[in-house]
């Protein structure tokens, strides 16, 4: 009890509770003071209990605390008497019954606030089955479970997200390769305005396709609102033939309203409510009976701690892991790339054959242009020869007329015979009568008639493949510009493919180095647990021969000769150290000697030529005894 209560006072004066309890103030508290702590703990929990209990009910305070429990499931020690107990104590504030709800409530405030907060979206509202007859209700409810079942689903998904481990490394990659595609995109977007802007009328063009795009909303936009119209007319419809039918109904039975029809509906209701406390009841309170029983078993067993379901969350994360680097794998494999652009090829084949056709097309019409170009450069160059050749001729005939002295004669004779063209062409207009002038009047008219009436055609055609035209320029530029987008898009799942694939390459690269260097690690492992495991297998022999192959042995025999090596040379450094100081001396003795016999062999070469045989016989007596005297 002792060390319950230390854990509710130590957990009390951390944060946010803030109390400064000690031991002795905390159980020397009131009992309205502990309910009002029981109240703060809950509120921290759920904040829908933020009361100053002093301003309640008892029975009032009693009830929520206990309701609130009951969503946490809590479990009172005991059994059904002792919950009269609890509830009694809760009401009153006993220590007994307080100090447990405390300690397990602090021992789990993070699940517990998690489980309030689901609480007040997946506690299902039980609605009577009568008001369930109602349309209007029954859809509510409907919509109501509807709304329960997709706030399920999206809670799911985002405790997925919160314990799917996204690293800011890996939201940094992703920011920084969304960088460069927008760069890339804004690069293209300013080629696509460079190349736009040399079509003829590309700000007209461009006002155009807005509108376009803006009416194409707007239809997307009324289209869904004809939906939802159609919807809730179809819903109204229903609920008018609901109605009607409840109303046809209502009047069927006021019309056979007689005693015998009301005792028979009354003998059926009667029928059926036996059947329901007979039959239908039981079994559904045995079913419920089941689910009790097995629910009581659940419960029973012993909770998974947070480090058990973590562990199972990671468990669960590298299994999605694992799956999701297969399906990359195969669809690496499968090369999904080609599925998705199947459709834009077709179209983009489409788009080819017409652009080929229209380039046939263009062929021949320049070809017929070339040969135009080429014939009228011909007939000018045949216009150039001819005026030459006329000049000449001119200037020929000039020269000729001044030989023969009568220059100008033949311009004269032009101008006379223009001249009298003209004047005959006068005289046959003045010849004409109204008649005729009316007549090709008439017939002038019925010519252009005639040639309005056969250029109708070719001007309705005209306008049909102007208007064709027009359309396929639009439907180019469209068909274009989802070109560009989709070469746009392309571009850049291309540029995020290579990214990656450069980074699994450098993954599988270090995956391959870490293979090795465990091979390598595993080898040399293996080889030592060999060797450990042939010393044992040697060490545990009764053969003393292959006791000897033995490392231990081995090592204990080089030992052992170390050992007596040292021992000798221990002592032969004893001797070394004993004999050391006498060796000095005589080390010295042997010096001085021979520095004495240089001094002598100095001094006997140089008297060698002054001295007889004599004196060298005395020489050598006196080194004989110096001899014998050292020795």
């Amino acid at each position: 009890m002792s060390d319950q209560i230390k854990f509710i006072v130590d957990n009390l004066n951390k944060e946010p509770f803030r109390k400064n309890y000690n031991l002795i103030t905390f159980d020397s508290l009131e009992p309205m003071q502990l309910l009002q702590v029981l109240n703060d703990v809950l509120a921290e929990i759920d904040p829908k209990q933020v009361v100053d209990i002093r301003e309640e009910m008892p029975e009032q305070t009693a009830k929520r605390m206990l309701s609130l429990l009951g969503i946490l499931k809590y479990k009172p020690p005991g059994n059904a008497t002792d919950m009269s107990t609890f509830r009694q104590g809760l009401v009153i504030g006993s220590k007994p019954v307080i100090y447990p709800v405390l300690h397990w409530l602090l021992q789990r405030t993070n699940e517990l606030k998690k489980r309030a907060y689901l609480a007040r979206f997946l506690i299902k509202l039980e609605v009577p089955s009568e008001f369930l007859q109602d349309e209007t209700v029954a859809d509510t409810n409907k919509q109501y479970e509807e709304l329960m079942e997709a706030f399920k689903t999206l809670h799911k998904e985002c405790e997925q997200l919160k314990t799917s481990g996204f690293s800011t490394a890996e939201i940094r990659r992703d920011i920084s390769a969304m960088e460069e595609e927008k760069d890339q995109l804004i690069k293209r977007v300013e080629r696509l305005k460079k190349r736009v802007e040399t079509v003829q009328n590309h700000q007209r063009m461009l006002k155009i396709a807005r509108q376009l795009r803006v009416e194409k909303e707007r239809e997307e936009f009324l289209a869904q609102q004809k939906l939802e119209q159609k919807n809730q007319l179809f819903h109204a419809v229903q609920r008018l033939q609901r109605v009607q039918n409840q109303l046809k109904s209502m009047r069927h039975a006021a019309a056979d309203a007689k005693p015998e029809s009301l005792m028979k509906r009354l003998e059926e209701e009667i029928k059926f409510n036996s059947y329901m406390v007979t039959e239908k009841f039981p079994k559904e309170l045995e079913n419920k009976k089941k689910e009790l029983h097995f629910l009581q078993k659940v419960v029973s067993e012993p909770a998974m701690t947070h480090s058990d379901l973590l562990e199972l969350e990671s468990k669960i994360n590298e299994i999605n892991t694992q799956i999701n680097q297969l399906i990359e794998k195969k669809m690496m494999r499968n090369e999904p790339i080609e599925g998705k652009l199947s459709l834009y090829r077709q179209q983009f084949k489409r788009y080819v054959s017409k652009l080929r056709s229209k380039s046939t097309v263009y062929k021949k019409k320049h070809q017929i242009i070339a040969e135009f170009k080429a014939e009228f450069g011909l007939l000018q160059r045949t216009e150039e020869l001819l005026k030459q050749r006329h000049e000449n001729i001119q200037h020929q005939l000039q020269t000729t007329e001044e030989k023969k002295g009568i220059s100008g004669y033949s311009y004269t004779q032009e101008e006379l015979e223009r001249v009298s063209a003209l004047k005959s062409e006068v005289d046959e207009m003045k010849g004409r009568t109204l008649d005729d002038m009316s007549e090709m009047v008439k017939r002038l008219n019925s010519l252009v008639s005639e040639k309005k009436s056969a250029l109708a055609p070719v001007i309705k055609e005209l306008r049909q493949l102007r208007q064709k035209c027009q359309e396929l320029t639009q439907e180019c530029d469209e068909k274009k510009s989802q070109y560009d987008s989709c070469a746009a898009g392309l571009e850049s799942n291309r540029s995020k493919l290579e990214q990656e694939v450069r980074g699994l390459r450098e993954e599988c690269l270090q995956e391959e180095s870490r293979y090795h260097y465990t091979n390598c690690m595993i080898k040399n492992l293996e080889v030592q647990l060999r060797r450990a495991t042939d010393e044992m297998k040697a060490y545990v022999s009764s053969d003393q021969q292959e006791k000897r192959k033995a490392i231990r042995e081995q090592y204990t025999k080089n030992i052992a000769e170390q050992e007596n090596l040292g021992k000798k040379l221990r002592e032969k450094q004893k001797a070394v150290r004993e004999s050391h100081g006498p060796n000095m001396k005589q080390a010295k003795m042997w010096r001085d000697f021979e520095q004495l016999m240089e001094c002598k062999k100095q001094c006997f070469l140089k008297q060698q030529n002054q001295t007889s045989i004599g004196q060298r016989n005395l020489l050598a007596t006196n080194i004989s005894c110096f001899e014998e005297t050292f020795i």
